[in-house]
């Protein structure tokens, strides 16, 4: 995906003066998306040029034709979700190089309705870590550098609602620690993209306690500012950098196995989806969920909602 100075300009007959400012502009230009987002339609799009590749046809201008069969070729062995994706990975690199966007032909379009209609759109849900669960998730950290740097994490990321990628985001400077539990400022999001920010708080545990958890981490690692989720070398060293989205999915699992639960139906996305399946089962005001998981669409949580009523004041109740 590194057209994207085609959308601004070739650079040809152009003032030299406009060099440094066209290069921020390029920079600026790449900015629009998220970076997650760039890195999947990056590797959705380098599979869909392998597949053309291979059969001698353009991937980039792509004819509609080309990208309809391209479809068709994957419609039983990938998710309705997963070629929807590499359909807007196509398009946005079209879009950036300047051509015609073959994804907006209503063949492809039509291609795509097919592929839903005979094979299902349905998604796999993951499992959420409820909070039950994630009581006993975090009873199996070792208690080394590692154990303290995942039981830390696991806890700020179901008691925040995190994303896995504002989880890893997360700096010591975004944390503030009170007497009722910590203000976290989230500086960007999925929902986010003009980096606005967002606070939320979360609240102190009696029996795993985020705001605990974190400080023990902080204090044993040295971490006193820049990245507060990092990866441990075999040495025992903390390096600088962060922790990928990957690592944040690879904990979650680990220690769901560990807790005896079946660790492939984990994610990085059960922290945040036990958050909230969690406080709807107690009765959790949708809006006061909101507030925590900063979702802009009622709609969108009442699955959640949902999810932990189904059996609570069920019309079977009794019946048999």
């Amino acid at each position: 995906m590194s057209t994207a100075l085609s959308v601004i300009s070739d650079g040809s007959n152009l003032p030299a003066a406009l060099g440094p400012d066209l290069a921020a502009a390029v920079d600026l230009a790449k900015a629009e998306k998220a970076s997650s987002t760039r890195k999947a339609y990056g590797t959705d799009f380098r599979i869909f040029k392998a597949w053309c590749e291979a059969r001698g046809v353009a991937a980039l201008p792509a004819a509609p034709e080309t990208v309809a069969a391209y479809l068709a070729a994957h419609a039983a062995s990938s998710r309705a979700s997963t070629l929807g994706r590499r359909v807007a990975a196509i398009r946005y690199a079209h879009k950036l190089a300047g051509l015609a966007l073959p994804t907006d032909a209503e063949g492809v379009k039509a291609t795509m309705r097919g592929i839903r209609r005979t094979y299902g759109s349905a998604t796999v849900r993951k499992a959420p870590a409820v909070a039950g669960k994630m009581l006993g998730m975090v009873a199996t950290a070792p208690d080394k550098l590692a154990g303290l740097r995942d039981r830390a994490l696991l806890l700020i990321g179901f008691g925040g609602a995190l994303r896995r990628s504002e989880l890893v985001a997360l700096d010591a400077e975004d944390i503030q620690e009170s007497e009722t539990g910590l203000l976290v400022t989230i500086r960007g999001s999925k929902t986010d993209q003009e980096r606005a920010g967002a606070t939320i708080a979360i609240a102190k545990g009696d029996i795993a306690c985020p705001a605990k958890a974190l400080r023990e981490w902080l204090e044993a690692s040295g971490i006193e500012s820049g990245p507060i989720f990092r990866p441990i070398d075999k040495a025992g060293t903390v390096r600088p950098s962060r922790l990928t989205d990957r690592s944040v999915a690879n904990i979650v699992k680990a220690y769901a196995g560990r807790a005896g639960f079946d660790a492939s139906t984990f994610s990085g996305h059960s922290l945040r989806a036990g958050f909230l399946t969690s406080a709807a089962g107690r009765g959790a005001s949708i809006f006061k969920m909101m507030d925590v998981s900063r979702h802009k669409s009622v709609d969108t949580l009442r699955g959640y909602v949902r999810d932990a009523e189904l059996f609570k004041d069920h019309a079977g109740a009794g019946l048999l």
